[in-house]
C-alpha cells in the first residue's frame, strides 16, 4: 500500500504525480504482470540471455 504525504496547500494534480512516481518506483505493475502466468526457470533464463546479447550488440554498435 502506497502512502502519499501531502500538504493542505498542495494541489490534487501534484499529489497524483507523486503517487504515480511512487507506483512506478515500487514496480507493482511489473510484478502483477509477471504473476499473471507462470514462466519456467529455463524460459526466463533464456530470455535474460537473449536480452543481454542484444544489449551487448547495441553497445558495440554505439562504440564503433
Amino acid at each position: 500500500m502506497l502512502i502519499i504525504d501531502t500538504r493542505e496547500s498542495e494541489s490534487l494534480d501534484r499529489a497524483l504525480k507523486k503517487y504515480k512516481k511512487k507506483f512506478e518506483k515500487a514496480g507493482m505493475l511489473r510484478e502483477l504482470r509477471s504473476r499473471q502466468a507462470y514462466v519456467k526457470k529455463s524460459v526466463r533464463r533464456r530470455s535474460e540471455v537473449l536480452k543481454a546479447a542484444y544489449v551487448q550488440t547495441m553497445r558495440r554498435s554505439e562504440e564503433a
